[in-house]
């Protein structure tokens, strides 16, 4: 059965770069037969953050964040693709991501950042991963850091010059290190269930 691979975006801006990023890994999960799905923040349309979804009565909590929870608790790893605003995450996939808290737990998690610029987004990048780690994923090591990302990946999330050459093979390890670590929780969360 296919790895079900959950990949979250959360640029709310009209002029989205990241998303090339985004499409970019989604495409190449799903070259290596991952069940790879886009999640984009912006789409999903959550408010900012008054009650978490386990805080809602059962059946009373807006569409979108029961159908997001559904999916997150039917996945097996997650990506997060992160730019950076100011050293910092982009509040829109920070808000999307607090709706949820046990809905994470016991799966890894992969961060992917990037920028316009020559730092790749790796702030925000190294942010993302005490507060994945504090919502119960295993984060793993290996990350991809993209930029300046208009000379990385063009229009289409195709890879152009020396930097798409660049992140095509930083690519390979980054979902071989994800594969390597869904494939160990899913056979743990089989043998033990786990203990909260």
């Amino acid at each position: 059965m296919a790895d079900r691979i959950l990949v979250f975006y959360g640029s709310y801006r009209s002029d989205r770069m990241g998303i090339r990023l985004a499409d970019f890994i989604v495409a190449g999960l799903q070259a290596r037969g991952a069940d790879a799905e886009l999640i984009d923040a912006k789409a999903v349309g959550l408010p900012m953050l008054d009650r978490m979804y386990k805080e809602h009565a059962p059946g009373t909590a807006p569409a979108a964040m029961a159908t997001l929870a559904g999916k997150i608790k039917a996945a097996d790893a997650f990506v997060f693709v992160t730019g950076e605003y100011n050293w910092g995450m982009q509040p829109g996939l920070k808000n999307l991501t607090d709706h949820f808290l046990e809905e994470w737990f016991w799966r890894p998690a992969a961060i992917a950042s990037y920028s316009a610029g020559r730092f790749s987004g790796v702030r925000s990048g190294t942010a993302w991963h005490g507060t994945l780690s504090e919502m119960g994923m295993v984060v793993i090591s290996s990350t991809l850091a993209v930029g300046p990302i208009s000379q990385t990946l063009d229009e289409n999330a195709a890879p152009i010059g020396k930097p798409g050459e660049s992140l095509q093979k930083a690519f390979g390890r980054f979902a071989d290190d994800l594969s390597w670590w869904t494939e160990a929780a899913k056979a743990q969360r089989a043998r033990k269930a786990p203990p909260y």
